[in-house]
């Protein structure tokens, strides 16, 4: 990560001490975030993040700042600060008060802290495994991003040490729901299909664009159940999140995919072009 961090309203060097035990968001992960991409010192899709990030801390009871302006023009100083133009942000929002272990004396509801990081090059494809129950479809809590995380670290760790890239995770039903940070797409020629919302995945923000925004001629993209063995038998499968973009799976649990089509290059190309649109609108 680099040097310089906000918290709250100040660009504060990393080192500095800042946070306390009595946080009780800091004890048990009692807080809502998201990882955003910096493109050219542009914010991309700010308001769609802080939209989600509002939805969930609502869930969460997790007290948010009422006006994002104020928000976004302190990343933007921030992105200043680490000269980060082109780098991955993330920021959290951290609930301060409720429960036997608040420290006394915070006196604010919640933090806001980000802080960037150098974007990390995640090569041209993609080694999944699966990971079994990892979703609970139905809980109250399905697909909100929370800082609570611990279990898609430890899933992840535990991918790579068995020598994969990413896991997918999959629900109480045995379906496809995403992988541990990002979401998942299956292509058979000209159709595309993403695990719906009730599977227990994230909303993803490059998801939702893929969904709602981005329209390429003759492909269409959908929401549908995937069984693991529909995965495996689609002639493309890929991978979305705000810091890979579309990337695709070569390989599921030691088994080469087909990639025999051209649906994650299309909407890739598209992908790319609608971000350099929002860029230049947003410059």
């Amino acid at each position: 990560m680099h040097r310089f961090i906000l918290h709250n309203e100040e660009i504060r060097d990393a080192s500095d001490k800042l946070l306390a035990p009595g946080q009780v968001g800091l004890l048990s992960g009692w807080g809502v975030f998201s990882t955003l991409r910096v493109t050219q010192g542009v914010l991309f899709a700010f308001e769609r993040h802080w939209a989600r990030m509002g939805k969930d801390a609502a869930a969460l009871r997790v007290p948010m700042p009422s006006d994002p302006e104020p928000v976004r023009r302190k990343l933007l100083e921030l992105v200043k600060a680490n000269q980060a133009a082109e780098a991955t942000l993330r920021v959290a929002v951290v609930r301060n008060t409720g429960g036997m272990w608040e420290g006394p004396g915070v006196g604010r509801a919640s933090d806001l802290i980000a802080l960037t990081s150098a974007s990390k090059e995640w090569g041209s494809g993609v080694r999944l495994c699966y990971t079994p129950r990892a979703r609970y479809s139905p809980g109250d809590f399905a697909g909100a991003k929370i800082l609570s995380w611990a279990m898609n670290l430890t899933w992840l760790e535990k991918a790579q040490l068995r020598g994969f890239d990413e896991t997918i995770l999959l629900n109480e039903r045995g379906e496809v729901a995403e992988c541990t940070s990002a979401n998942l797409f299956a292509a058979e020629g000209d159709r595309v299909w993403t695990p719906p919302l009730t599977s227990g995945c994230l909303p993803g923000v490059t998801r939702e664009l893929l969904l709602h925004e981005i329209r390429v001629p003759g492909y269409t993209i959908e929401e549908r159940p995937l069984a693991p063995a529909g995965l495996e038998a689609a002639a493309e499968v890929f991978i979305t999140s705000t810091t890979r973009n579309l990337l695709p799976v070569v390989e599921i649990e030691g088994r080469a995919m087909r990639n025999a089509g051209h649906a994650c290059a299309a909407l890739g190309t598209a992908f790319a072009a609608y971000v350099d649109a929002y860029v230049a609108r947003s410059s």
